[in-house]
C-alpha cells in the first residue's frame, strides 16, 4: 500500500498542528499538504520562511495547541529532530517520539501512545517521513494492560 495516499474512513479525521525550526520549513510544508490532502484538519504553527528561528519556541507553540484543544496531534520538524523534541517533552502533556522511519512511528503511537512525533528533516527524505506521518496518524494506541501500565507511570 502507498502511504501517501489516503483511504476513506468512516469517523471525522483530526485535526494536526504542525512546526518546525528553519531546517524544517520545506519538510514542513510538504507534509503540511499531504495531510490536508488526505482530509484531515491541519495547524501550520510556522515558521513560514526559512530565517534562523529557535526551536524551543515552535515546540512549545504545538505544546499550547495541544493544551487547548486546537489540535490532537502533532508534528515537529527540526535539523536532527532531536532538539525540538526535547523541547516539547518539557510539557508534561507531550509524549513527543523521535521517528525515524515508519515502524518507529508506529510503534510510537502503538506501545507509547505518542501524540506528537519529531522529524529531522536532515535525516529523512520527504517519501519516508511521509509514511512515518501517515502512520503515526491511522496507528492507534495498543493499550493492554503491559503499555498502559508503563504509560501511565510517564506522568
Amino acid at each position: 500500500m502507498d502511504m501517501r495516499t489516503m483511504e476513506t474512513r468512516p469517523t471525522p479525521l483530526s485535526t494536526v498542528a504542525f512546526a518546525s525550526d528553519h531546517a524544517g520549513v520545506d519538510l514542513k510544508s510538504h507534509l503540511c499538504t499531504l495531510v490536508k490532502d488526505w482530509g484531515y484538519t491541519v495547524v501550520d504553527l510556522g515558521p513560514q520562511a526559512g530565517e534562523s528561528v529557535d526551536y524551543p519556541d515552535y515546540a512549545d507553540k504545538l505544546a499550547e495547541a495541544l493544551k487547548t484543544g486546537a489540535a490532537s496531534e502533532g508534528v515537529l520538524i527540526c535539523g536532527s529532530g532531536i532538539g525540538i523534541s526535547i523541547a516539547a517533552n518539557r510539557h508534561p502533556h507531550i509524549r513527543a517520539a523521535l521517528v525515524s522511519d515508519s515502524l518507529s512511528a508506529r510503534l510510537a503511537r502503538e506501545h507509547n501512545n505518542a501524540n506528537v512525533i519529531a522529524l529531522g528533516a536532515r535525516l529523512i527524505g520527504p517519501d519516508l517521513a511521509a509514511d512515518a506521518v501517515k502512520l503515526f496518524l491511522t496507528t492507534g494506541f495498543d493499550g493492554g494492560e503491559r503499555h498502559a501500565r508503563r504509560v501511565a507511570k510517564l506522568g
